[in-house]
């Protein structure tokens, strides 16, 4: 695996007021790579999400993109810069067609112009197995599809980065096995990847390494194996005593 680091997260803290959400999280991650976040709900992975993609600004830490740092950058320019994400509960603009979805984060999220975005955009929506679907309003799509959509549309910004918030979550095993093949596709086209997901076993097929957080802290990090072998990581986050 190539080790150059791409994303740099160091001594990250977010508060709520009183809350302490996350607390001193330092990771990083490696150009090339899956790097699969786990953790019970409320352990902070989204809020850690909204940081590195700018919805969020930290409490105290440092987050670098190559030798950038994120500090002040609005999310549109995070966009520019590389970082493309998904969010649990898709966001499409349900007045534009698939295709149209598509466009929008083509132009403003890649900075390509319109005509130069149509045939990026074609080949993205054959990869997420939406072609039949381009011309239908977005807004009438099924749960699956608008999740298909929400990839594509992180995918049309042309990310070096690419956040995966749950993505598989509500797919059945074929579609989920299919999810897994488009993310290894994604990965050897040398898109770096940071994917949350409860949905075990498609993240343990393509992961290279993985990060649970709990209450807020790292509590592991390394090969998913040995992560999921961890004493710690089976009595918080699979409810097993070892």
């Amino acid at each position: 695996m190539n080790r150059e680091v791409l994303l740099q997260a160091r001594n990250v803290s977010k508060r709520f007021g009183a809350v302490r959400v996350l607390h001193d999280v330092s990771f990083d991650t490696y150009r090339g790579e899956v790097l699969g976040i786990l953790g019970p709900n409320g352990a902070g992975k989204t809020t850690l999400f909204n940081m590195i993609s700018g919805d969020l600004k930290p409490s105290g830490g440092e987050i670098r993109l190559g030798d950038t740092t994120l500090a002040g950058e609005p999310p549109f320019r995070r966009c520019r810069m590389g970082i493309g994400r998904t969010y649990q509960i898709p966001h499409p603009y349900i007045g534009m067609t698939t295709f149209e979805n598509l466009l929008v984060a083509a132009s403003f999220g890649s900075g390509r112009t319109e005509s130069e975005s149509y045939a990026f955009c074609a080949q993205v929506l054959v990869d997420c197995e939406l072609a039949d679907r381009a011309n239908t309003s977005s807004g009438s799509l099924t749960l699956l599809d608008r999740k298909r959509l929400e990839l594509a549309r992180a995918l049309a910004s042309d990310p070096k980065l690419l956040l995966l918030d749950e993505i598989a979550g509500g797919l059945t095993e074929e579609e989920s096995k299919a999810l897994v093949a488009l993310v290894r596709r994604i990965r050897d086209r040398g898109v770096t990847i940071i994917w949350i997901e409860h949905v075990l076993h498609a993240l343990m097929a393509v992961a290279d390494r993985l990060l649970v957080l709990n209450f807020g802290e790292k509590i592991a990090e390394g090969p998913p194996q040995e992560v999921i072998a961890n004493a710690e990581v089976k009595r918080v986050y699979m409810g097993v005593d070892a």
